[in-house]
């Protein structure tokens, strides 16, 4: 797997308590089978390009069903080699602490 991102999506059309919309998301992201990590401000995703792409896709029609406006940011990471990242790059740094 080569891909490691942190993706964040909400709607900025409904109000100020998020987490259905964020919880819909992240259904979706755990339903996909792909290693995942939930965090405060994102959440971690690892596989092939085409198929995180496809998750992130799901989530953005997910919420567009009943959101008029919906942000999101995508950090992404590309690197030959194999799988597991989301632990081994914080056990690395944790390693060095």
């Amino acid at each position: 797997m080569a891909l490691l991102i942190n993706f964040s999506i909400f709607p900025v059309d409904r109000g100020e308590s998020l987490s259905p919309y964020v919880a819909r998301a992240v259904k979706i992201i755990k339903d996909s089978g792909l290693p995942h990590k939930l965090g405060p401000m994102g959440t971690s995703i690892e596989g092939e390009w085409d198929q995180v792409m496809s998750v992130v896709s799901r989530c953005l029609e997910e919420l567009k069903k009943d959101c008029d406006r919906v942000y999101m940011t995508i950090n992404a990471d590309y690197r030959k080699g194999p799988a597991g990242r989301i632990q081994s790059k914080v056990k690395a740094v944790e390693g060095r602490l």
